[in-house]
């Protein structure tokens, strides 16, 4: 059972809220729980974090949509991107919501006393990666481990990620005489943004390394595992953190993202945690009951079809599904069941047709479908 509280309640906002009144919602508490404004206070800084948190998923379409359907399970750790915010500390925060805070703690570091300032010096970190991965049903059934192929920016190793040549430095830049931000007055506001010059690093290479061109990194091609859980649907994005590209002159990596994609099943259709299948009988199957075997995921289970069953009847084989992605079981497989009519008959099979439609006609006593649509209109 989750200990989370609901995202909703967290941020104080009815589960049909506007976006705007979402957005305006977590402003209100970002700056009542800011860091900066409350030094010290260890309850203060997990609300802050626990009210980014809940605005990463709620002002996010699909992850919103994904969250009202399965709750905190969705963002379980591998279920759907590494885990709802996936934030580590305050500098994620103002990473992850520049608009908010005016850019690396901006606005708010300046009203609360400058921390945003310092705490947004150094390079920013390296760049998201995003990939595709196709899954077979029987993949998604059981989880799957994944070896992809990619290129990303790898560390420099002449200048071990500094972006200086060997032998040499770097010196405060002059820009923003090293705090890494330049500010910009905005009305009432002291807005700051990364320095131009240094890109926030807060100090400028004197000789650039030849190798990397002062950049840190280089271009490689690499191998990575992805551990996909059961269950995953279309369009999740799982994410696996420090996995994308190496940040310039030594920072912090990006993440990966892998959007699953589900690959055309030649036998199943999948509806959420259900599987669909359509399975031909012959007339004397549905007319007489018969027991089959049907193929499932997992390999083949008996079916038995009772007599009298009709064409388009669907049975359901408990279990037999996928996955649930909130971790409660396995959805079912639901077989529908159709009489298929043979193109061509044996003189010996029309004979026995014509004389058991005789028969059936003065036995049924039951009036005609076409009878009774006759005298609806009469």
């Amino acid at each position: 059972m989750s200990q989370k509280r609901d995202y909703y309640e967290v941020l104080g906002v009815p589960r049909d809220a506007a976006q705007a009144d979402i957005k305006k919602a977590y402003r209100k508490l970002a700056m009542k729980y800011h860091p900066d404004q409350n030094p010290g206070d260890a309850e203060a800084e997990k609300k802050f974090k626990e009210a980014a948190e809940a605005y990463d998923i709620v002002s996010d379409p699909a992850k919103r949509q994904r969250y009202d359907q399965f709750g905190h399970q969705a963002f379980a750790q591998g279920a759907g991107g590494g885990g709802a915010g996936g934030f580590t500390n305050v500098e994620d925060i103002f990473s992850a919501f520049g608009d908010i805070f005016g850019g690396a703690g901006g606005a708010f570091g300046n009203m609360f006393g400058g921390g945003g300032g310092r705490r947004s010096r150094g390079p920013a970190r390296g760049r998201d990666l995003r990939i595709v991965l196709d899954l077979t049903l029987e993949e998604i059934d059981e989880g799957v481990t994944k070896t992809v192929a990619l290129k990303r920016m790898e560390s420099c190793e002449t200048c071990s990620g500094s972006g200086a040549r060997p032998g040499t430095g770097k010196t405060t830049c002059s820009t923003c005489a090293g705090r890494g931000q330049v500010s910009r007055s905005a009305g009432f506001f002291q807005m700051a943004s990364p320095c131009p010059t240094c890109r926030g690093a807060g100090e400028v290479i004197e000789s650039p390394c030849q190798t990397c061109s002062g950049s840190g990194g280089v271009q490689s091609r690499t191998e990575i595992e992805i551990q996909v859980p059961p269950g995953v649907e279309e369009g999740v994005q799982l994410r696996v953190t420090g996995e994308g590209d190496a940040g310039p002159q030594g920072a912090q990596r990006g993440d990966l993202y892998c959007v699953i994609r589900e690959k055309e099943h030649n036998v199943f259709q999948r509806s959420g945690p259900d599987v669909l299948m359509e399975v031909p009988f012959s007339f004397p199957q549905l007319a007489l009951g018969d027991k089959v075997e049907i193929p499932t995921l997992r390999g083949k289970v008996e079916m038995t079809v009772p007599s009298g069953t009709q064409s388009g009847k669907v049975f359901r084989l408990r279990g037999q599904g996928l996955p649930r992605m909130e971790g409660r079981g396995k959805g079912d497989q639901l077989v529908r069941v159709f009489c298929e009519i043979p193109e061509k008959l044996t003189d010996r099979q029309k004979e026995l047709l014509e004389e058991f439609h005789e028969i059936d006609g003065e036995t049924s006593g039951k009036r005609s479908f076409f009878d009774r649509v006759t005298d609806y209109f009469k």
